[in-house]
């Protein structure tokens, strides 16, 4: 091929010499074609209009409820709970592999928010009669239970978030009882559970059930949230029906390790003031769980000592910590969905912090305003949903950002409306080359997608 055209009175000579120079000339620029071939493939960069098709959905659901809910990803298996049943599907094909339901009249009242292992932990009872009052080891690769052991119910007043919690080989919930006030000569139930001090918290042994300790917290406190990590317990403690606490515990005896406190409250029941986010590192987000409030993330270190303060507003804008599906912490990080407003013009971000020093490692614009859907933290990527910003298309975008540095791995034009019409994403899943997008207040809980 030559770089230029010749006619027949062009000499031979010339057009031999054009012949050469214009293979020479194409060298460089096949070279160039090349090397943009070899990084989108080794990047995953969608260069030929990639998009996102349905590869199976939950079936449609109508009688979900508020409690109960969950969803793990175990291996090849995807699992998702409701208060009458938990349910295993393959995750590649949407093939049922096995149905869990409680017994009897029995609801699912609660279930730890993670895995350990193959085994998560709920806990279940008749909630118009005795309550919340078994707490069970669920295996996630059989459907099966592996133990399970009573529970002291909280009665109508009862919360159920964070109730159970499993990590380090251990099990770990919360127990109750409800409080009774005398008022207007007439006992009562006080708005709020309350437990002694001495059977606050109970461990066992993730594997056998069989019981590894008992935690007593403060005197005039009780702990409304737990989570678990390799090498701590930690949980979230109302005290003298004001104040707000962050207890540890040693997972081997349950020994209190420290206290810090966590500011005042002005109701006295679990209302979403504060969320326990990690375990280790120990994060707590403050404030900041209703649109427009501000907030921040707490990072708590040895002795109970507060070595990053993260505010939920700051110079990357206001971040979206009201959605649980818009804030992750992973690997040392806590990554946030924000919005901001620069030059007239309004962007949702993604912005990393690190969890040591408080201080922002990176910040990417993503979405137009309003357009950030979800995003997940796996494998060393941030895997964004967002709205394309169209007036007319409704249609979303895939991004897949570098979790070390921001920078953009992928981005696909997904072809569908992810959530518009089915409900709000509460959280994103990725599992190799699949997206589920799980679904709140919604008849189908999730959809499954994958690129082509």
């Amino acid at each position: 091929m030559a770089t230029r055209t010749t006619d027949d009175t062009e000499p031979r000579r010339e057009r031999r010499l054009s012949g050469r120079q214009g293979t020479t000339r194409l060298r460089p620029l096949l070279a160039a074609v090349a090397a943009l071939l070899v990084v989108g493939l080794a990047t995953g960069c969608s260069a030929f209009g990639s998009s996102l098709r349905v590869v199976w959905e939950a079936p449609v659901d109508s009688n979900a409820r508020g409690y109960g809910n969950g969803v793990w990803l175990v291996g090849d298996t995807l699992v998702h709970s409701r208060y009458d049943a938990v349910t295993a599907f393959d995750a590649g094909t949407g093939k049922g592999r096995w149905e869990y339901a409680p017994p009897g009249l029995e609801h699912i009242c609660a279930v730890s928010r993670r895995a350990a292992g193959s085994v998560v932990l709920i806990a279940r009872g008749n909630l118009t009669d005795a309550g919340c009052s078994t707490v069970a080891a669920l295996d996630l690769t059989t459907g099966r239970e592996r133990w399970h052991t009573p529970r002291a119910p909280g009665g109508l007043t009862e919360t159920f978030t964070d109730m159970v919690a499993v990590g380090g080989g251990i099990a770990v919930l919360r127990d109750a009882d409800e409080m009774w006030a005398l008022d207007d000569d007439m006992l009562t139930p006080d708005i709020r559970p309350a437990v002694s001090g001495s059977k606050a918290l109970r461990a066992f042994d993730l594997r056998t059930g069989a019981p590894r300790w008992t935690a007593a917290v403060p005197k005039g406190c009780v702990p409304e949230q737990v989570a678990v990590g390799e090498r701590q317990v930690v949980a979230v403690l109302a005290c003298a029906r004001t104040e707000l606490r962050l207890a540890a515990f040693d997972p081997a005896d349950g020994r209190q390790r420290w206290t810090a406190p966590l500011g005042g409250r002005t109701t006295p029941v679990p209302d979403g003031q504060v969320t326990l986010l990690s375990a280790e590192p120990a994060v707590v987000q403050t404030g900041g769980t209703t649109e427009g409030q501000r907030g921040a993330f707490l990072v708590f270190g040895a002795g109970g000592k507060t070595t990053a303060r993260i505010g939920t507003t700051g110079g990357y804008g206001t971040g979206q910590a009201h959605t649980s599906a818009l804030v992750a912490v992973a690997d040392g990080r806590l990554y946030l969905g924000a919005e901001s407003r620069e030059r007239e013009a309004y962007r949702d971000r993604v912005v990393a912090f690190d969890l040591t020093s408080g201080s922002q490692v990176w910040l990417e614009d993503v979405a137009v305003a309003g357009g950030l859907r979800a995003l997940d933290v796996t494998g060393g990527r941030v895997t964004v949903l967002a709205d394309r910003g169209s007036r007319h298309d409704g249609l979303d975008e895939l991004r897949v950002l570098d979790a070390a540095t921001g920078d953009e791995k992928e981005s696909i034009e997904a072809g569908l409306d992810v959530d518009r019409a089915q409900g709000e994403l509460a959280q994103l899943l990725v599992y190799e080359d699949l997206i589920v997008a799980v679904r709140q207040d919604s008849e189908r809980l999730f959809s499954v997608y994958t690129r082509e």
